[in-house]
Order: C-alpha cells, then sequence, then structure tokens
C-alpha cells in the first residue's frame, strides 16, 4: 500500500515519518505539513499531485484540545487520540499514538517499538547515570518505549559487557579510522563509497600515496594536541583489494608514525577471500594487526552468487585457515541476515558454520536497504518476512559462550531491527565501542572519511568531512589538511603548517 504522510501542528517531522516508515516502505517521501485548524481531524485533501496514485492518508496533529493519529484507507478510518501529560513532548506522544495505531492495523509490532535512534545501548548507560536501576531501564524500554522485553534485555545486557570497557578509557584518548574504498565487486546490499578496483585501477596508487600523507599528518596532529591514540581501524571498501606492496605501503607508515606496542587495538579488514591471499595475511600480521576481520556474510553459494561475490563459501574456509595458520588469534566474521535467496534454516546453517569455526567476534547485520544499494536501485526489494526469525537465531551465540558487547540500528534496516556484535570473553572489539557509544574523538582519514572531535569532557562534537569519492580526495587533497586545521580551533590549540598541511 502506498500511503501519503500529511502532519500538523509539529516543528518537526522526522521521528513521526521514521515510525510510519516501519510499517510502509512506500510511503510517499513529501508530506503536507500545515498549522492545524480548531476543530479539523484529519487533514483535508493534499496539494501533492502524487495523491491521486496513493491509496491512502496517515495523517498526525497536534491540535489545541488533542493528539490524533489517523489512518484513511478505502476500507475505512482509524483514529487514535490522545492527550498532553506532564513531562512528555507532542511529538513522542504522537510517535506512541501512530505506532499502536499501525500496530493494530497491520498486526505487525516492530520491536525496537518507538526508539528510531541508532544507539539503543547509549540510552541504558544514560538511564543508569541518572539512577535507575536494570529493572527501571527495561521498564523505560518497555513501557514508556513500547519496545520488546527481549530488545530491552540486549540492550542491557551489551552495556553491562561495555561498562568495564568504558570506566578504563582515558578521557584524552582517540581511535584512528583509515578507508580504503576500493573492493574486487560491489555487493548488491552495499551503500558504502567504494569502487571496483579493476576499473578504477589508475587511481589507486595515486590514491594510497596521499592517504599515506593523511595518516602521518594526522598521527602527528594527535601528538601535538597531546591525545592518547589507543586504536587503529583500517576498513573500506575491503583494504586487501589493494596489492600486498600498497599494504606494505600503508602499513609501513602506520608502524613509522606510532608506537604500535602503545595501541590496545588494531584492526585490519581482511574482507573477502577473494583478494585476500596468503601473502597479504602474513603482511596485515608482520606490520602490527591485532585484529582482522574476514567477512562470508553468508556462507551458501547460492546467495553468495545472488548478491554479486564472485567467491564460493569454501574459499571463506580456505582464507579463514590460512589466518589462522599463519598466527592471526584475533579474528572476527560477520554475517547478514536477510540477504537475497537465503532462508531461515540457510542462515541457521551459516550461523552454525560461522560458530563451529569459532572466530573470536561474530557480527550479524540485518540488511539495511539503502538508496545507494542496487537492491534498490534495481527494485529488486522482496518483503523479507523472515529476517526476525533469522536474527532470532542470534540465541545459538550464547549457547556457544558468545556475548553481544555492541548494537546498532540503520535508518532502512528490514523490520527495524538491529547489527549486534558478539564475542567471547576478552575479545571485545573496542573501536566498534568507541566509535557506536562516541566515546572519543575518532579522526577519520580517506575518502568518505568524517572526523567527530568531541571534548573530553563530552560537552560538544564536531565533524570535519573529507571529500567522498577517490578521485575528489586525490585532486582535493589541499584542500582537505586545510580543513583539518579546524581541529586545532576545536580543542583551543594554535596548529603551524608542520602540524598539518
Amino acid at each position: 500500500m502506498s500511503l501519503l504522510l500529511s502532519v500538523s501542528g509539529l516543528p518537526s517531522v522526522y521521528e513521526i515519518e521514521h515510525i510510519a516508515r516501519m510499517f510502509y516502505r512506500d510511503l510517499m517521501p513529501r508530506a503536507e505539513y500545515a498549522r492545524p485548524r480548531p476543530g479539523d481531524l484529519l487533514v483535508p485533501a493534499t496539494r501533492h499531485k502524487e495523491a491521486v496514485r496513493c491509496d491512502g492518508l496517515i495523517a498526525v496533529r497536534a491540535g489545541r484540545f488533542h493528539l490524533m493519529a489517523a489512518l484513511r484507507t478505502e476500507t475505512g478510518t482509524a483514529v487514535r487520540l490522545g492527550h498532553r501529560q506532564d513531562g512528555e513532548g507532542d511529538e513522542f506522544l504522537l510517535c506512541r499514538l501512530l505506532y499502536q495505531l499501525l500496530c493494530d492495523e497491520t498486526k505487525t509490532r516492530p520491536p525496537w517499538g518507538v526508539l528510531t535512534g541508532v544507539r539503543p545501548v547509549r540510552l541504558v548507560h544514560e538511564l543508569w547515570k541518572k539512577g535507575c536501576d536494570d529493572a527501571g531501564v527495561a521498564n523505560y524500554f518497555t513501557r514508556r518505549c513500547l519496545a520488546a522485553p527481549e530488545k530491552a534485555q540486549l540492550a542491557l545486557t551489551t552495556a553491562k559487557i561495555q561498562q568495564p570497557l568504558i570506566d578504563r578509557l582515558d578521557p584524552y584518548s582517540c581511535s584512528l579510522y583509515i578507508g580504503i574504498p576500493f573492493c574486487p565487486s560491489r555487493c548488491s546490499y552495499c551503500s558504502f563509497v567504494s569502487r571496483t578496483i579493476g576499473r578504477e585501477q589508475a587511481l589507486v596508487q595515486p590514491y594510497i600515496d596521499k592517504l599515506c600523507i593523511e595518516v602521518a599528518q594526522t598521527v602527528r596532529l594527535i601528538r601535538r594536541l597531546g591525545l592518547k591514540l589507543c586504536t587503529v581501524y583500517i576498513g573500506g571498501g575491503t583494504p586487501t583489494a589493494i596489492s600486498a606492496d600498497q599494504l606494505r605501503q600503508l602499513m609501513g607508515t602506520v608502524r613509522s608514525e606510532i608506537d604500535l606496542s602503545t595501541l590496545e587495538e588494531y584492526t585490519v579488514e581482511a574482507g573477502r577471500p577473494d583478494c585476500t591471499d596468503e601473502e597479504k595475511l602474513s603482511v596485515l600480521l608482520e606490520y602490527g594487526a591485532t585484529r582482522i576481520s574476514i567477512n562470508p556474510q553468508t556462507f551458501s553459494d547460492e546467495v553468495l552468487a545472488a548478491i554479486g561475490r564472485k567467491h564460493t563459501a569454501q574459499d571463506i574456509l580456505d582464507c579463514y585457515a590460512a589466518a589462522r595458520r599463519i598466527g592471526h588469534k584475533n579474528i572476527n566474521m560477520d554475517l547478514i541476515a536477510g540477504l537475497p535467496k537465503d532462508t531461515v534454516e540457510g542462515f541457521e546453517r551459516s550461523l552454525k558454520q560461522a560458530i563451529a569455526l569459532g572466530p573470536e567476534n561474530i557480527t550479524v547485520h540485518t540488511l539495511t536497504l539503502k538508496r545507494a544499494s542496487n537492491l534498490v536501485i534495481d527494485h529488486a526489494r522482496d518483503e523479507y518476512e523472515d529476517v526476525a526469525a533469522m536474527v532470532a537465531k542470534n540465541h545459538l551465540l550464547g549457547g556457544a559462550g558468545y556475548q553481544p558487547y555492541y548494537l546498532y540500528r540503520q535508518k532502512g534496516t528490514l523490520q527495524n531491527l538491529e547489527n549486534t556484535g558478539f564475542t567471547k570473553p576478552g575479545y571485545a572489539g573496542l573501536y566498534n565501542i568507541y566509535i557506536m557509544e562516541e566515546l572519543h574523538t575518532i579522526f577519520s582519514t580517506g575518502a568518505g572519511g568524517s572526523t567527530k572531535l568531541k571534548q573530553p569532557d563530552g560537552t560538544a562534537i564536531e565533524r570535519i568531512f573529507n571529500y567522498k569519492y577517490p578521485a575528489e580526495y586525490i585532486a582535493g587533497f589541499d584542500t582537505i589538511l586545510e580543513r583539518k586545521k579546524r581541529i586545532g580551533d576545536f580543542y583551543g590549540c594554535n596548529l603551524d603548517s608542520e602540524t598539518i598541511g
């Protein structure tokens, strides 16, 4: 069903629209946001031309005497009315009304309730700081935000794994992200800034040359600011899509600028077996990586083919075995619930296969459909009704000794579900916790990089962006370095030309 959303009486419509899209993906993106009129119940006919192609209308309004959410279709109109409550904003109360109305009408119940933010675990930490005990936190999630009890428990358990790691974090710490925006091929679900390396080969070496300069300058900047660098993360794209010599060049720059013995963690995404051979795995270990990711996404050859992967499940097993043989002792593996051609039984087999291999981390993502992914571009989106049943199989990880250590949610994730990282005791991926809970500054280098600055007292956050694509990054490199001089202003430090640029 395609619907038009009409909102009135609110200064912001983002949360309302997000709630509506949990239930109706084909909601019209443009809505009529009008001032309420006394006595109005439903907003009258919209001015939009697209209305003639709509099957109905979702109307949400904050009126003088009541709050109202309504769904009007050819079969009739359903309405929920509410009243203002002390301490509750109109927008939140209207989100609750709309959520309850659409649950009733669609006979579905998205498990995170009206929680639309990407960081549910941070909410747990905030509630603890306010003096809430675990029962109070669970009550907040389930009664106020209408989340399912199992999701409240997942957030609580995750926060408890994180808490000792957060408590020991130096307030003047920071992390460094290094981006490699190249892949052997583009997966159908991918929306990241990445380029197929075969087509962009001429850009790769110039890109690595510039990236090494930016990394070196950024590390010197970190020292100048008196910050403690505790984690380094090389991601992508697929970092191992570049050659072994280019990996040596990049990781050699990192090793020459950083005393690796002071790092808590050094992660490199080895990603895909179709570009990760034994030589590259050896380079990663030789140059100091303490944690790597080998990401199957699925162990089904049929599903791998459906998402555009050019390798088999056996290739994944061989790559993992080679990594262990070479000496890698901390490995993460990613799986995705909801991939095209997958089934609940197929996902369960993939999960059991990952558990049998015994990596230190297993991260289970729920497929997210974003506008930049080929699944959306090609209009190849199915209903994916089984994805919740797939995610429910995560209980197998608990039985195998894995604990949830970070989770996040994204706009466009199927059925408003979550992505969760699971770890064996003592192997939590620190960078993932630090970035997801926004615990300190993350300096980001490379195309598409977004440096997120945070004051040690947590009072201010500011972003500085790099150019998005490799060609832009190379052409505008001097501008990128110039932008980073703003970092000195943020920290109240005068950066001279020798520090950056």
